[in-house]
């Protein structure tokens, strides 16, 4: 019976020390492990119980301490509460006291230096007056105030009011009245203009301000409809001549006479009679309009101008005064600072508010009675108006400053009874907000202290029992995990005992000297000296191992990127391992890329010869099915890889071979005789040993061998009868087969079905898949993921390209050739550190579905395009598009230093030097995707001939391209299919910007010319080009030097065309194996072309002496450039050292494979094999040896 895992729970137990636990050792579901285990068996770990009585003292203790600490904790957080809010109050008084002072003093200050700006501009008024007065021989109030734009505009920078209105009247006597009409007509004009000049005024012009300006003495009728109208009341009036700013009221300001004006007639008149009676300045109190719809409060300030600047003359008397209207708000700016907000201050006059005669500004009559009280809240250096009356909370009476902050010191004796001398009063308050911005969370935070403190004491009580039950689950978590890798490393059986063996050199206790704290000492490892004790050996006497090749795995590497490599030996022998697991076959270890299993131990088995045929005969289909699967992701070639497999059965030993690394390894003659049966197999058939054989014989299934035609020579062993084992064999039955072994049959049966029944759908659709299909499907992958990181590189945007049409239409139009096209140097994109983030930070890009068609409708076209020619091939653009495809990733690998170097910042890297590490060819992901295009497209309808012979032919090719003509041909072919209307939306995420058109353009057409390696004077100029980009003297060599960036793009243009000739012939830089191959189709490509006609000269002649020089000549000197480039890293190292190892067995056998190549040529000639197509499978069939 052949091993199986069975259902049933294995019950183990393990012992460390005192404790013990036990684990319960289950197989995976039927069908196979999951992925993550390759099928080990799952391990649960149950923990050791803890006595209930124990843990429930242990618990009322905690709780009863916890009791006793929450009560604690209580009163300290309530007193705590109370202490702090104490203290916060006390802080906020104080704070406030400190902020009230300062608004005082400094409001205060502030209108003492007001009053003294305004009583200094006063003086310099008179001053210059009575100067003037004396030189002109004129006299008040025929005076006009010069620069006074100027001097007005100083006053206000000094008062620091905001929109200033200032305005100074003369007071005119009745008698002079028409006079001074007479002289304001003729000098408002001169000032309008002069302020017009100086205030930068441009909404009117002097002479619109004039035609405004009522020409007499008037006022505005509130009774009338606010009509103008002149004073003819007798006395004297005070009409304004000079305001500041010029535009204020659009010049009707000019000879109002405050006397009679609307806003202030009674107050003004009462204010001017204070000020004319003490001669001192005077403030009124009055609205001030913001709009039509709103006024705020403010004072109206009367400052006194005398017609002599001395203070002292008895006989001095005021000619005239100026009259400043300040908004109260005025007087709280920028005292506080920013921060400091929420202060109420209420101000308060002595005397009542302005009685108007009207409704002015829409606000409604008030009476005389009413009290002149404002508040407003002080926010950081801002005052802002709540509105009139006494706004302050009430509850915070108690903190009120109060105090007169202006006081005029005007005597109430001199003036008539019952006239109002102004007082201003500040009454400062807090607000709530202002209390609230003083409350912290400091009481929560000590009550948050006391609770952790608590808490804290209660993890000090919990910590020896939590340290002790952290620790026991520690070490048995740790001998859980170690056990776990043991058994993945070692059989059952061995850990075991290898377990037994160190609980007997550990003397029942854990912690001793070299111990690593779990009891597995130095000697479990098997990093000690080995002498002394004895080792873990066995000698199993009936053992089946097999041996698993992968054929053609070496060549094929060799044309792939690192992790290409390691994704397939994963994917196959990961399958490997779970039908292992499946026959209940032991995994020995994988050499290289040779899989050894063994049937029949650890648990011996009678039937192990059966169960590693049928292991062997399942990893024989699976690996069709992997590598069929994974040609699509690694590209040409990958399903041509197949398994040779080699069995034998006899005895073994087996143990643990310590040492570093130490692992379970089988020794003996049958390891040896298995690996020679294995070795001289052939591809895709399983080879056994006559043991072997007969132990089949033996169990009735000698149908499922079949002997090989002639006896097998092995070293050490002489001559040998072998045997090939059928490739299905689960039909076969026993002869005498009871009914176990019926039932044998059909488990075996529907185990294979039902293996079957695991393929996905995508699975089944790439088996029916052709050749060509799955090539068109890997080019897809590789061209959309390039197409992904342009749509990446514009931050996942792709537009519509409409814009472009003509553009389009443009290229190769001009009646000229793609030759003609050809530049020296194509300026490429440069390095973009912001574009490079950009890529890295757009992630999930997807071009979409309709581009992911056309691409991949537009590659099957292109294959389609591809006659069967033997070497110019569909699939020979696939292999020359893989090796661009991994140069570039060399490139890449390079570039992503840049990436490094943006995240550390601290190292001395220079982004730019590391992007012109490869000239920038990796800058632009769009560079990449050309060339890699360029590849797959480059021999596109190729005739099978060089172009010597189509140009000798005179084709009408020859005759429209002259040189270069397949490679012209397919150029055109290629770029008027992309550019159809069907592939629009493919096209939009290739270019975007007419620029990026016509870089793709030069690079498609640059790339597929340098292809053409035959024409000498296109190599000359190419050779010529190369030592100007890269000699070390260029100045001598060229006669002149290019700058840095066009020193790049040359150095980058003509790399990007080595890489392509070196990707052309890279099967002359590849395995020895790979070479042969396309070496042959190239041979039946051109001898086919002699025998038709289309070649002058047999090349079988010189085949064997024209591949050397080949070598000398083209190959090995175009290796050494791409090392000497600097760009392709270990890629070009090992391109040279496979293009010098090819060269060096070519001299050995290349004579002989030539003649090799023209008998096979003429066998397939007879059996009428031509045309020879890579699609038909005739080339990878023909000669299977030739991947051994």
């Amino acid at each position: 019976m052949p091993h199986q895992p069975s259902g049933n729970e294995d019950m183990r137990s393990v012992t460390s020390g005192k404790s013990q636990f036990t684990y319960l050792s289950t197989p995976s579901s039927s069908g196979g492990g999951s992925d993550s285990d390759n099928g080990a068996p799952q391990q649960v770990y149950s923990t050791p119980t803890v006595g209930k009585r124990e843990e429930a003292d242990v618990l009322r203790a905690r709780c009863l301490v916890a009791l006793i600490l929450l009560l604690a904790v209580s009163g300290v957080a309530t007193a705590a509460n109370l202490l702090v809010k104490q203290q916060e109050r006390k802080i906020f008084e104080n704070q406030f006291a400190g902020y009230a002072t300062r608004i005082g003093t400094v409001a205060r200050s502030r209108t003492n230096q007001f009053f003294d700006a305004l009583d200094s501009f006063a003086s310099s008024i008179g001053a210059h007056a009575e100067a003037e007065n004396a030189l002109l021989n004129t006299s008040w109030p025929f005076c006009r105030i010069p620069a006074w734009s100027v001097q007005a505009e100083k006053l206000a920078q000094q008062t620091g009011v905001e929109n200033p209105a200032i305005g100074v009247a003369h007071i005119v006597q009745e008698d002079e009245r028409e006079q001074w009409e007479r002289f304001a007509a003729e000098q408002y004009p001169i000032w309008y203009q002069e302020s017009i000049e100086k205030e930068g005024y441009t909404k009117f012009t002097a002479q619109e301000l004039v035609n405004f300006t009522f020409p007499r003495v008037h006022f505005y009728d509130a009774e009338d409809g606010f009509q103008i109208k002149p004073v003819n009341r007798p006395g004297e009036v005070a009409p304004y001549f000079q305001i500041y700013p010029v535009g204020l009221f659009m010049g009707n300001s000019v000879l109002i006479s405050n006397l009679d004006a609307l806003l202030a007639a009674r107050q003004t008149e009462e204010i001017y009679k204070v000020t004319k009676i003490t001669q001192r300045p005077n403030i009124g109190f009055t609205p001030i309009a913001v709009d039509a719809e709103t006024t705020i409060p403010g004072s109206q300030i009367l400052q006194p101008i005398f017609d002599t600047a001395d203070t002292e003359a008895d006989d001095r008397k005021m000619v005239a005064f100026i009259i400043n209207t300040v908004p109260w708000s005025s007087y709280f700016t920028n005292i506080l600072a920013e921060g400091e907000d929420d202060i109420i201050v209420v101000l308060e006059s002595a005397c009542p508010k302005l009685i108007t005669n009207g409704v002015p500004f829409g606000r409604e009559n008030v009476t005389e009675s009413d009290k002149n009280i404002v508040t407003y809240r002080l926010d950081g250096p801002n005052g802002v108006l709540l509105g009139e009356g006494d706004l302050h909370d009430p509850k915070y009476n108690s903190l009120v400053v109060s105090e007169v902050f202006l006081d005029l010191g005007i005597d109430q004796a001199q003036l008539p009874e019952g006239t109002c001398v102004p007082k201003l009063t500040l009454h400062v308050y807090p607000s709530a907000e202002l209390e609230d911005s003083f409350k912290t969370d400091n009481s929560l935070i000590y009550t948050i202290v006391v609770v952790v403190i608590f808490a804290f004491t209660c993890l000090v009580f919990m910590l020896y029992d939590f340290s002790v039950g952290r620790r026991q689950r520690t070490v048995m978590d740790r001998i859980a995990k170690q056990d776990r890798i043991v058994s993945d490393v070692f059989p059952t059986a061995i850990r075991d005992r290898l377990y037994e063996n160190q609980a007997k050199n550990a003397g029942n206790g854990i912690g001793v000297d070299g111990d690593d704290g779990l009891g597995l000492d130095e000697n479990f490892y098997g990093r000690s000296s080995t002498i002394g004790s004895a080792p873990l050996a066995d000698l199993f006497p009936s053992v089946t191992v097999t041996f698993a090749d992968l054929v053609g795995f070496t060549a094929w590497s060799s044309a792939r990127e690192p992790h290409q490599v390691f994704i397939l030996l994963e994917t196959i022998y990961g399958a490997f391992d779970k039908l292992a697991y499946r026959h209940g076959v032991f995994k020995v270890e994988t050499v290289g890329d040779c899989y050894v299993a063994a049937a029949g131990l650890p648990e011996p088995t009678e039937d192990h010869a059966v169960v590693a045929c049928r292991f062997a005969r399942d990893c024989l289909r699976k690996m069709k099915d992997v590598t069929l699967k994974l040609e699509v992701s690694l590209g040409p070639d990958t399903s041509d890889l197949d398994l040779r497999t080699g069995i034998h059965s006899g005895q073994v030993t087996a143990g643990v071979l310590r040492g570093e690394r130490s692992r379970f390894q089988l020794f003996g003659d049958t390891m040896n005789t298995a690996a020679r049966m294995e070795s001289s197999g052939e591809r895709n058939r399983i080879q056994i040993s006559q043991v072997t054989a007969n132990l089949i014989t033996e169990a009735g299934l000698a149908k499922w061998i079949i002997p090989r035609s002639t006896k097998l020579f092995v070293k050490g062993k002489g001559e040998m009868q072998t045997y090939w084992v059928r490739k299905n064999t689960k039909s076969f039955k026993p002869k005498g087969a009871d009914l176990q072994s019926d039932m044998d049959t059909l488990e075996e049966t529907a185990e294979t079905e039902g293996s079957s029944s695991e393929r996905t759908e995508e699975d089944s659709g790439i088996e029916a898949m052709n050749r060509t299909d799955r090539l068109v499907e890997w080019n897809v992958e590789v061209l959309a993921t390039l197409l992904e990181h342009i749509v990446a590189s514009r931050g996942g945007v792709v537009n519509q390209i409409q814009n472009l049409s003509e553009a389009e239409k443009k290229i190769g139009i001009n009646g000229g050739t793609v030759l003609e096209e050809f530049t020296p140097v194509i300026p490429l994109k440069r390095f973009d550190a912001e574009e490079l983030e950009r890529r890295q930070r757009t992630t999930n890009v997807d071009i979409g579905e309709e581009a992911k068609y056309q691409l991949r409708h537009f590659i099957s076209t292109i294959s389609g395009m591809y006659p069967d020619n033997a070497f110019h091939s569909f699939d020979h653009a696939s292999h020359v598009t893989a090796s661009v495809k991994k140069l570039l990733a060399r490139i890449v690998n390079i570039d992503d230093r840049n990436g490094l170097a943006a995240s550390t910042p601290s190292e001395s890297m220079d982004l730019v030097d590391l992007a012109g590490h490869s000239y920038g060819i990796t800058s632009d992901p769009l560079t990449q995707f050309t060339v890699v295009f360029s590849a797959l497209i480059h021999d596109v309808d190729h005739p099978g001939v060089p172009n010597t012979q189509l140009v000798k032919e005179n084709t009408r090719c020859a005759q429209i391209y002259k040189k270069s003509v397949a490679e012209q041909k397919s150029v055109d072919i290629a770029w008027d299919m992309l550019m159809s209307d069907e592939y629009s939306a493919l096209r939009a995420c290739i270019y975007q910007t007419e620029d990026e058109l016509r870089r793709f353009r030069q690079l498609v057409v640059n790339t597929v010319l340098a292809t053409d390696i035959a024409d000498r004077e296109l190599q000359a100029l190419r050779k010529a080009r190369w030592e100007t980009a890269f000699s070390k003297n260029t100045e001598s060599a060229v006669g002149l030097s290019d700058d840095g960036v066009a020193s790049e793009d040359r150095k980058a243009t003509i790399v990007i065309e080595h890489l392509i000739q070196a990707s052309d012939v890279s099967h002359t830089m590849q395995h020895w194996h790979i070479f042969k191959k396309w070496n042959e189709r190239f041979f039946m490509e051109c001898y086919g072309a002699y025998k038709e006609g289309r070649a002058d000269s047999d090349p079988s002649k010189n085949w064997y002496k024209g591949e050397i020089g080949f070598f000398d000549y083209y190959v090995i000197p175009l290796a050494r450039k791409l090392q000497n480039c600097g760009v392709f890293g270990v890629s070009s190292h090992e391109y040279l050292n496979y293009a010098i190892a090819n060269r060096e067995e070519w001299v050995r056998e290349g004579e002989a494979l030539t003649q090799q190549y023209l008998a096979t040529f003429k066998e397939r000639k007879a059996s009428h094999s031509f045309p020879c197509s890579q699609s038909s499978g005739d080339w990878t069939d023909g000669d299977s040896s030739m991947y051994d």
